[in-house]
């Protein structure tokens, strides 16, 4: 038996790419994206309750904030 290093992963000479798929990550321009981001509890709870007093959902009141956020900051600059 040979000796491994320990990092050998035995990667194939050639791989086959017949069965990928082009643009399997990709997000196309005014699409929406889903991403896991954790907020603390009181952050939550303000603007949940924000967004049921308003009918929307948190996503939307969220997405609302950080677009002021954005707007604030370049007129800043």
């Amino acid at each position: 038996m040979t000796a491994r290093h320990p990092n050998d992963d035995e990667m194939p000479a050639e791989i086959d790419f017949s069965n990928a798929k082009r643009g399997l990550h990709y997000v196309p321009d005014g699409a929406n994206v889903s991403f896991p981001a954790s907020i603390e509890r009181g952050v939550w709870e303000y603007f949940s309750q924000k967004a049921e007093s308003r009918g929307v959902g948190v996503s939307e009141l969220l997405n609302d904030v950080l677009k002021r956020d954005i707007e604030i900051s370049e007129a800043l600059r």
